[in-house]
Order: C-alpha cells, then sequence, then structure tokens
C-alpha cells in the first residue's frame, strides 16, 4: 500500500523486486487469506501484485492526480480484489484484480475532476475515460475521407461509437471542456458587482410543497397497507422483499428460499402487483367519492 512519504519511483522500485508468484503459490496464499484470514499470506499477495496497481495507475496520470494519490487509490482496489477473490472460480488473481484496480483509480479520477460531479453510470464513465480519444479517431478517419463533422454530428458519431445516449455525449463533452470558478466570484469588475452564487435558482422546496408532499404520502402509506392486507403472505412477503427493502432482492433468490423456480416467483409477483392495483383504484374512487 502507498504510503505517506514515499516517492512514487521508491514504490516503484519496490514493487519491482516483490517476488513472482506461480499459479500454485498464489492459489495456496489467495485459500489461506479466505479461510484462514492469514494476513501474513494476504500482504505476501497484495506485495506480489502491487507492480500491477502502480502500472495501471501510471496510465491515468494524464487527468492531473498526483502519481502517489493513483499509486494510493489502486492498492485500495488491490486489497478488495484480495478480500473479495475466490479461488474456487479458477482464474488468476491478477486476472479478477484488474478489474477492482481499475475501478479505484476510475472512482478517484471522476471525484477529483472537478468540483460539479461528472458522474458515475456505466455510459458516463466510458465517456469521461473515452470521448476524447473516440472524437480524434473519428476526426481523423473524416478527413482521411475529405469529410468535414461539425459538433453535432460528431457528437452523433460519438454516441454510436461508444453505444451511449447522444444527450449523455453532449453532457460530458460540456462538462469536460469547461473550467471550475468560483461561485463567489463577482460577475463583474465593479465592487459592487453581485456574485455568481446570488444568481443561482432557490431550487429548495418551499414550506407549502413540502406540506402537501407530506399529506399525499401519508395517504399513500396508509391506501398502500391496506392494500397489502388484501394478499397472501407469500405475495406480500415477495412484495416486500423485491420493492420495499433498500435493495430488493433478485428473483432466483427469493425462488431459492421459497423453493420455487424464478419464473414462479415472477408469475407470483405479477399477480400481487394487480391485487395490488385493484385495491389501490378502489380506495382511490372511494376517497374521491367521499370528497
Amino acid at each position: 500500500m502507498a504510503q505517506a512519504g514515499y516517492s512514487d519511483q521508491t514504490m516503484s522500485r519496490q514493487a519491482m523486486k516483490a517476488e513472482l508468484l506461480d499459479a500454485e503459490t498464489e492459489l495456496r496464499l489467495a485459500y489461506a487469506w479466505r479461510d484462514q484470514r492469514d494476513e501474513a499470506a494476504l500482504h505476501r499477495l497484495i506485495t506480489a501484485y502491487m507492480r500491477l496497481a502502480i502500472s495501471m495507475a501510471s496510465k491515468f496520470r494524464r487527468y492531473g492526480a498526483p502519481m502517489n494519490d493513483l499509486i494510493q487509490e489502486a492498492s485500495l482496489g488491490l486489497m478488495k480484489a484480495a478480500d473479495k477473490f475466490d479461488p474456487d472460480r479458477g482464474v488468476r488473481f491478477s486476472t479478477y484484480a484488474v478489474w477492482w484496480i481499475k475501478a479505484s483509480i476510475q472512482e478517484y479520477v471522476m471525484r477529483n475532476w472537478s468540483m460539479v460531479r461528472t458522474g458515475s453510470t456505466s455510459s458516463q464513465k466510458a465517456l469521461f475515460f473515452n470521448l476524447r480519444r473516440v472524437q480524434a479517431k473519428l476526426e481523423r478517419e473524416a478527413t482521411q475521407r475529405g469529410e468535414t463533422l461539425d459538433a453535432h454530428q460528431l457528437r452523433a458519431k460519438v454516441a454510436l461509437e461508444i453505444g451511449v445516449p447522444l444527450h449523455d455525449v453532449e453532457m460530458m463533452d460540456g462538462r469536460l471542456s469547461g473550467s471550475d470558478y468560483s461561485l463567489n466570484a463577482t460577475q463583474s469588475s465593479e465592487d459592487e458587482g453581485r456574485e455568481w452564487i446570488d444568481a443561482l435558482e432557490d431550487d429548495s422546496a418551499q414550506a407549502a410543497d413540502v406540506i402537501e408532499d407530506s399529506h399525499d404520502r401519508a395517504h399513500l402509506r396508509t391506501w398502500l397497507v391496506k392494500a397489502m392486507v388484501d394478499l397472501n403472505p407469500r405475495e406480500r412477503f415477495i412484495i416486500t422483499e423485491r420493492k420495499l427493502r433498500d435493495e430488493g432482492r433478485t428473483l432466483e433468490s427469493l425462488g431459492i428460499e421459497l423453493g420455487l423456480s424464478k419464473e414462479r416467483v415472477r408469475q407470483l409477483e405479477a399477480a400481487a402487483f394487480t391485487k395490488l392495483r385493484r385495491s389501490l383504484e378502489t380506495g382511490t374512487r372511494e376517497v374521491h367519492h367521499f370528497l
């Protein structure tokens, strides 16, 4: 792991001196860590692959982050990989670790690229790390054909090339082309010029909206509780686990617990939703009639 006070050159030299693990030794160390929580085995496994982490970190230097910080993030990704690695799957640890190292570095680079978050979806990540390269490639190919692409045509081709929505390309292109400015900077050179922050719209909810929303949510919660009563215990369990948890469970995991096929769980879920919909529609009609 990267340490404070160590230069990236020092860490690179140390990593290059680390042992090279053969497949058998690597597997033995992975089992020792997974089954016995042998910290010596973990340390040896991570130390052996720090050269991989440093090599991958160096590929992200062009984004302006300090190399020491990139190595730190790469080593964190390496440790996550070691903690989650399953030696029974029959793949080399280095193959598995590459994904975790890259993900950790990418998250760090995107967090620190701008004060304004650049996005974290898979399409936004693909654009952040590939947009300029793909743009240059497409422009070069167009020039070779004797064509000239305007900004809209170029963005459309980038969207098609990377396989992401056009609006994501437009948004990321704008973010990568801009710079961060202080919101406390004045809009003009005059002494009394107001700051940019004063021009921002207050998008916080107004008191009336908050009260109305709270009132509506209370009614919806009451209707939902009443509607759930119409379900049988198994249907209530499926709806609760699938839709009312912070992280809904998969059809497959519920099928295993209930001793049913994934398709049967899906059918039960659909039937439960039909019952819920009927109950909710009946409840709202009664309320409207009362009003």
